[in-house]
Parts: structure tokens; C-alpha cells; sequence
């Protein structure tokens, strides 16, 4: 991986770390940082020897605590919009990745922080993690997909209830609405998620990736979700992978899965 500004990358083995590494503003994403981390995910997608992705940030404070209000405060609509529509291909790039992407999320994920959490597959949290989307004290919404993903993770009335109040929530209830998969102690944030990340490399990365596919054509008004579902399931019998994975069911034997 060649060096980035606002990034740190780190493959280890099949896994590739990015730290959102802006620690004096705490994280926050600035247009830099996301034109950098949609170039990082262009080579997650490219490179065969990344197989998941896990996302956090640096130091102990935050994940990222929003956008950089300072390159923004004097944005035309024009500009705003733009803004918006870089940041939404980016997020997508994330959440549509068919390798597994989690975030650790060790601090506070605040408006487009929150965002990129969302974006994400999975949220694990430390215990100090708070979240929110508090753009409406900006006179804003959230423009980075904060108004599609909050409600289908936690419900529409619970949604805009956070959204329009702009109110931060704690860890605990962050998960006890969907939002978090699971509250960890800050000291054992990576190795859960690593402990995850391993559990799912282990099964079909086709499967993975048509499971990915799937689910998003849950939410996609221009498809049919159970369509979807059902030729990416006649797909996976045509897979190597299917034919290891039941023949080694059959063998009570564990898989070993080549991505073909």
C-alpha cells in the first residue's frame, strides 16, 4: 500500500487496517480523508490477497467525529451537493464491498462519522463509543447516507427521533436499538473484531459477497429483493466453493474454500 495523508493501512495477512489518522481534529472527515479512503477500497476490491477489511479510528477519543465543518461553512448549493454525491460514492463503496468490512469503532462516530460507521457491515464498540447525527444543529441533514441507514438499522420513529433532535446516545444505547452489534471493552475492540473477521473468512467468499448482494437488494427500489436472492442462489450451485463446502458437510470435515 503506498502512503496516504489521513490514512494508515496495514495489511495483515488476508486483513487490511485503516485508521482514520487526523487524531488533532478527531478524526473528522475531511474531503481528503474520504478521496483517500475511496482509493483504499478501490485496491480492497483489486486485490485478491485483501480479504477484509477492518476500519477504526486513531487514537482513544474517536472514530470520527463528523465532517470537517471549516471546508465546508461557506459551500455553495452546487458545492454542497457535490459534497454530498463524492461522499455517497465513496459510503457505497463501502457497504456494497463484497469482501467483509466491520468498524471498531473506539470513540465517538459523530454525523458523517456515524455515516461511515453505517456504512460498514458490522459496528463493533468500545465502551466509551457514543454516536449521533447531530447535523440539524449545522442547520443540515446528514449527507452522507446518514437519512437512508439509520432507519433501516433502527427503525423509522427511533431514526428521526435521533435525527431530528440531533441527541447523542451512549454505547448501551446505541446497541439496545440495533445500531451496535455488541459492546466490548476498549482493550478488546480489535481482537473481537479479528476474532469476527476470522470466523467469516473461514466460510465461501463468493457466498460472502452474494450474501452482501442480497441484502442490499433488500433496499433497492429498483430491484426485486427476493429475485435477487433467488438467482444468486442458483449461482452459488455452480460455484467450486459450493461443491467443497457440501462435500466437506458430507466428509464432517472443515472446508477449505478458494474463492472459485
Amino acid at each position: 500500500m503506498s502512503a496516504y495523508q489521513t490514512l494508515i493501512t496495514e495489511q495483515q495477512g488476508p486483513v487490511l487496517h485503516i485508521t482514520l489518522n487526523r487524531p488533532d481534529k478527531l478524526n473528522a472527515l475531511s474531503i481528503q480523508l474520504l478521496q483517500e479512503l475511496g482509493q483504499v477500497m478501490d485496491k480492497v476490491y483489486a486485490n485478491a490477497s485483501i480479504r477484509g477489511v477492518i476500519l477504526t479510528g486513531s487514537g482513544s477519543k474517536a472514530f470520527a467525529a463528523g465532517a470537517d465543518i471549516a471546508e465546508f461553512a461557506a459551500f455553495t448549493e452546487e458545492q454542497g451537493a457535490t459534497m454530498s454525491a463524492d461522499g455517497h460514492h465513496v459510503m457505497d463503496k463501502i457497504s456494497r464491498c463484497p469482501k467483509p468490512v466491520i468498524a471498531a469503532v473506539n470513540g465517538f462516530a459523530l454525523g458523517g462519522g456515524c455515516e461511515l460507521a453505517m456504512a460498514c457491515h458490522m459496528r463493533f464498540a468500545a465502551e466509551n463509543a457514543r454516536f449521533g447525527q447531530p447535523e440539524v444543529n449545522l442547520g443540515l441533514l446528514p449527507g452522507y447516507g446518514g437519512t437512508q441507514r439509520l432507519p433501516m438499522l433502527v427503525g423509522m420513529g427511533r431514526a428521526l427521533e435521533l435525527l431530528m433532535t440531533g441527541d447523542l446516545i451512549d454505547v448501551q444505547e446505541a446497541w439496545r436499538i440495533g445500531l451496535v452489534n455488541k459492546v466490548v471493552p476498549a482493550g478488546e475492540l480489535m481482537a473481537h473484531c479479528m476474532k469476527v473477521m476470522e470466523k467469516i473468512l473461514a466460510k465461501g467468499p463468493l457466498a460472502i459477497a452474494k450474501v452482501v448482494d442480497s441484502v442490499h437488494a433488500c433496499f433497492d427500489k429498483e430491484v426485486d429483493g427476493i429475485t435477487t436472492e433467488v438467482e444468486l442462489f442458483g449461482r452459488s450451485f455452480g460455484t467450486a466453493d459450493f461443491k467443497e463446502g457440501t462435500q466437506a458437510f458430507l466428509e464432517k470435515r472443515k472446508a477449505e474454500f478458494q474463492g472459485k
